[in-house]
């Protein structure tokens, strides 16, 4: 018998893409649903490219400084990624707003990981944020990307604790193992089809049937805790 193919993933960074390691370094595993077929950029001096690259993966800068519009920038950018021919595109830390066009071609096939408790602090400066409000909990989100910057559906969520004399730095610091881990988790789940976008929410399939019940969640390693699925694994 036939092994299943593994589905491709295209990879979006802007900077040195230490979550994009995180995914290649699980997509090495030849039990992981998905391999990562391209790496793409917006800036052509993103750290990221160069770290791709040295594992093999086509690695491209779609500059937006050669662009005059971001409609134009886009449409350039969706004729490379779609050469690769991806079936899921994840963001890792791509710092651009995405247009409607944009998130509607990859609607359903688009997933991004916001270093916040979503929908707690969208946008930026989510640590200070955190701080700032006197939380004791933080943590970061994989979810869905839709035209609502930082509202899509959510796939998966970690959680770690605010510790007493915590700075921005230091809990970003933190809080980005956390990130390694929950991001190759959820896109596995995405990958094996646990978890799918479905009428502007996310759908699980538990024991072979969708329901669109809320994550439960579980005591994970290292001092957080991951949201896991209905079904329980915590990949």
């Amino acid at each position: 018998m036939s092994a299943v193919p593994r589905k491709r993933v295209a990879v979006l960074i802007s900077g040195r893409g230490s979550n994009m390691s995180a995914l290649i370094g699980a997509a090495m595993d030849p039990s992981f649903p998905g391999e990562i077929v391209a790496v793409l950029s917006n800036k052509p001096d993103a750290g990221g490219l160069e770290t791709a690259a040295r594992y093999g993966i086509p690695a491209k800068a779609v500059s937006h400084r050669d662009h005059e519009t971001r409609e134009s920038h886009e449409a350039a950018l969706i004729r490379m990624l779609d050469e690769f021919r991806p079936d899921i595109v994840c963001l890792a830390g791509y710092m651009r707003l995405l247009t409607r066009r944009f998130v509607e071609h990859y609607k359903g096939r688009m997933i991004n990981i916001h270093p916040s408790l979503l929908p707690l602090f969208p946008g930026l400066h989510t640590h200070e944020r955190a701080l700032q409000a006197g939380m004791r909990v933080h943590g970061c989100t994989v979810h869905f990307v839709t035209e609502d910057m930082d509202e899509g559906p959510i796939i998966a969520q970690a959680a770690i604790a605010i510790e007493p004399g915590d700075t921005p730095d230091r809990l970003s610091d933190r809080l980005l193992r956390a990130e390694h881990r929950l991001y190759p988790h959820a896109l596995r789940l995405v990958l094996d089809g646990t978890v799918r976008m479905e009428d502007g929410k996310a759908v699980f399939a538990a024991d072979g049937s969708a329901t669109a019940a809320p994550s439960t969640g579980h005591a994970g390693r290292d001092g957080f805790a991951i949201i896991v699925s209905p079904d329980g694994r915590d990949g």
